[in-house]
């Protein structure tokens, strides 16, 4: 896509960009009850990445055209997305949410543009721009609130120590998806790397060095038992499979620029339905950190976008679009 796109192309792209942040977010609000039923973290994972490779495969195999060397070309890419991106971010992430709220969790980890910024300082001495150090000011300053140390509100240190880690394997990711082939289909990145994340989940399983343990009874949300498949069916469907198809069409209609924008809405959709589903609301003084962290990571990009804003160009142009990231 280029920048003169129609605007009922650019409408369409944001309502669909919309829409899958929005199915992303749910996935926080509706795996923790099945957390809290006695599935382990690694196992809400396994069913989600399993799960998301098998419907996506047709479509990963229809999108490769048989262009299998394209794939194979890109199999270091995709195992460390599986690896970082599937396994490291999400299984942190479900880890930080058993220890404190579904919010506060996902705020700290969109922190890791800041540590992205933090980290290139250190190893190449070279000072960050204006609106980089101004953004990475206010997204620690954010970080305090939210960490709410003198309040009541405050969070398990252990919830904090493991949202840091799914950061961390953001971080991960960011670096990933700045070096994509152009010619690697998103939908068959995004299948690969499930299907690696979940191999090297069952592997690790099986061999018991992470627990897989899982509950087929009635888990409590809303206040009522349900079926344990009803969270489980929306946590694949909806804020898996859906919303990657979703962020993948909506990415291929605004661009790289505007689509990562807009999938900072991730977080207040994920604050909203936890509210809604879980009755979790941060304190007054976390909304305000958490308003500082977005505001920060949005001060980042837009000079993170400015030098690379030609080499964009060129790629929106190719019609690849961004590969979107779940993170709850």
């Amino acid at each position: 896509m280029t920048p003169t796109a129609p605007p009922r192309q650019l409408g369409s792209g944001l309502l669909l960009a919309l829409a899958a942040a929005a199915a992303f977010g749910l996935g926080g609000p509706f795996v923790k009850p099945l957390l809290e039923a006695g599935w382990s973290p690694s196992a809400a994972v396994l069913w989600r990445a399993g799960g998301a490779a098998l419907i996506l495969a047709i479509p990963a195999v229809l999108s490769l055209r048989g262009r299998w060397h394209v794939l194979r070309r890109n199999l270091g890419t995709v195992g460390l997305y599986g690896v970082f991106a599937v396994i490291a971010a999400q299984l942190c992430f479900y880890s930080a949410i058993e220890h404190m709220s579904v919010g506060v969790a996902l705020l700290i980890e969109y922190l890791a543009p800041v540590f992205l910024v933090l980290f290139a300082w250190a190893r190449t001495r070279r000072h960050p721009g204006r609106f980089t150090l101004a953004g990475s000011a206010l997204a620690l300053a954010g970080l305090v609130l939210v960490l709410d140390l003198s309040g009541e509100s405050t969070p398990e240190l252990v919830g904090v120590a493991w949202a840091l880690t799914a950061s961390l394997g953001l971080c991960v990711y960011y670096v990933i998806a700045g070096r994509i082939d152009p010619e690697l289909p998103p939908i068959a990145l995004t299948a690969g790397a499930m299907t690696v994340g979940a191999g090297l989940l069952l592997v690790l399983g099986v061999t018991g060095l992470v627990p897989l343990r899982a509950t087929f009874g009635d888990v409590v949300f809303v206040g009522n038992d349900v079926p344990w498949f009803l969270p489980a069916a929306v946590i694949l469907g909806m804020s898996t499979v859906l919303a990657y198809l979703l962020g993948i069409e909506g990415g291929s209609r605004l661009g790289t620029r505007i689509a990562s924008f807009v999938g900072l809405t991730e977080v207040l959709f994920s604050i909203v339905a936890a509210w809604a589903l879980l009755g979790e609301l941060p304190a007054p003084i976390q909304f305000g950190g958490g308003a500082l962290i977005l505001a920060g990571v949005v001060l980042v990009r837009l000079q993170a976008e400015a030098p690379g804003a030609v080499a964009e160009e060129r790629q929106e142009s190719d019609g690849r679009p961004p590969v979107p990231l779940s993170t709850p």
